[in-house]
């Protein structure tokens, strides 16, 4: 409940009493069509030997079961309704109404279920349950055959196409990423190893340029196998395993040309 809704209580200080139905859902959905006030029919209460005999008839116009498809067409909604009556049980009921932003009455069936609305009132406490049953004659049989197909029929079809669809992805042999990678690779294979004294002259050159590599950029540059060139490297460098230049090249001290406090590194 939001912090600016109100509570009416009115009800409870009235001391109105409430009937708690149980309806049919096709019903529900019958009710629903009429206007804000228009009359759904009609509730007959007749004493018999002490007890109650309650019925509710449709109103004809409130009928039309076009909510369940063309076969609907043939079926009507059953009109009689009598009521199977029920005690409280010693539960304590009550009835809730909530005034939305449109000033809108809806029903509201807990307190902590209020999105934002304005008002909430109290219409009465719940002093009978019942039960609204259609009564079993040939149009409520017609209605369960309805109801029955309905739920039953397929949610999805099977079609057959009379050509092939071609605006879908076709299957390849092998993708695009797929083919470059393989390529790249096959190139990188076929790398041809360079003197080992002109390798390391493309070392020295690259690392007069920037002190940090990763083994990514010295392939690049000398165009060696990454293997031969790890070896190489073994020889004139050092391998940075941690801190702030992890996974990087650097030259060997005394192989080292740039000033002392120069510290450039060349990476993606």
């Amino acid at each position: 409940m939001s912090e600016k809704t109100e509570v009416d209580l009115t009800g409870a200080k009235q001391n109105t009493g409430v009937w708690l139905v149980k309806v049919p859902k096709y019903l529900a959905q019958q009710w629903a069509k009429a206007s804000g006030k228009g009359e759904i029919g009609k509730l007959k209460i007749v004493k018999k030997q002490g007890k109650a005999d309650v019925s509710f008839t449709l109103n004809e116009d409130l009928t039309s079961l076009s909510a369940l498809g063309e076969k609907a067409a043939s079926v009507r909604a059953p009109r009689d309704h009598p009521f199977t009556m029920h005690s409280v049980g010693g539960q304590t009921l009550a009835v809730f109404t909530e005034t939305s932003a449109g000033n809108r009455l809806l029903p509201c069936s807990a307190l902590g279920t209020t999105t934002g609305s304005d008002k909430i009132s109290l219409e009465g406490m719940v002093v009978q349950r019942a039960e609204c049953r259609p009564a079993v004659n040939e149009n409520y049989m017609k209605l369960k055959k309805l109801q029955i197909e309905v739920s039953t029929k397929p949610q999805r079809l099977t079609e057959q196409m009379d050509r092939a669809v071609t605006n879908n992805f076709k299957p390849v042999a092998n993708h695009v990423a797929n083919v470059e990678y393989e390529k790249k690779k096959k190139a990188e294979g076929r790398m041809v190893r360079a003197d080992r004294q002109q390798v390391m002259d493309m070392l020295f050159s690259a690392f007069e340029k920037h002190q940090y590599y990763n083994i990514k950029d010295l392939v690049e540059v000398t165009k060696q196998p990454v293997t031969y060139l790890k070896e190489i490297l073994r020889e004139i460098g050092v391998y940075n395993a941690k801190g702030t230049h992890k996974s990087t090249w650097e030259l060997k001290p005394e192989y080292r040309h740039y000033q002392g406090g120069e510290e450039e590194i060349k990476s993606d």
